[in-house]
């Protein structure tokens, strides 16, 4: 911000003092101005002489000039003083609304973050519940394949039993078949020799 003609970067402090200050040494020169005027009128009363009168004129003169120049003086300060007070309130009036402001950027920013913070819980709360339900799928998952493991075990056994069994069928077939072929050739030797008796019979008859 500028500083005005004649203004001191002291502030509205310095200028009211300097404003009490000319305030008071003007009343001290009106004082002073009466005073010269009683002492004229008494001159007058004791018919003073021209010299005398008009030294004393000559001074009431000076004190005049130096009263309006004083008046100026002051007129300028109380306008500096005004200007001074117009930019403090347009200061505080923008003071007050960069306060408005920035409360409410920051009211709005501890609302996102409250939200954000209860977001960021919530999400930690659900990737809690589906880590657990992961665990907890897993477990079942292991279970189930040991219970395959187990059947798959038995199966084998269930298989290897099988075909134990299937190779003593096929040995016991194979007898079977061994014992029937001797079996026949038995009976057919048998029926064989049966017939030649008989035909040995017949020749002998």
């Amino acid at each position: 911000m500028a500083t005005p003609l004649g203004w001191s970067q002291g502030g509205s402090g310095s200028v009211c003092l300097a404003f009490d200050q000319l305030r008071d040494f003007i009343e001290s020169q009106e004082e002073l101005i009466h005073q010269l005027r009683n002492v004229m009128i008494l001159q007058d009363e004791n018919f003073v002489s021209k010299e005398e009168f008009q030294a004393v004129e000559k001074k009431l003169v000076e004190e005049k000039a130096a009263h309006a120049k004083t008046k100026v003086l002051l007129a300028k300060e109380e306008e500096k003083l005004q200007f001074a007070l117009g930019e403090v309130e347009v200061l505080s009036k923008q003071l007050e609304k960069e306060k408005l402001a920035f409360e409410k950027a920051l009211s709005n920013v501890k609302s996102r973050v409250l939200q954000e913070s209860s977001k960021k819980d919530q999400l930690i709360t659900k990737c809690n519940e589906i880590e657990s339900h992961i665990i907890k799928q897993e477990d079942i998952l292991n279970g189930k394949e040991n219970e395959i493991k187990e059947l798959q075990q038995v199966i084998c056994q269930q298989k290897q039993i099988f075909r134990n069994h299937m190779s003593d069928f096929r040995i016991q077939k194979q007898q079977e078949n061994y014992m029937a072929q001797v079996l026949d050739q038995k009976l057919k030797k048998t029926s064989g020799m049966r017939q030649a008796r008989r035909h040995q019979r017949l020749r002998e008859k």
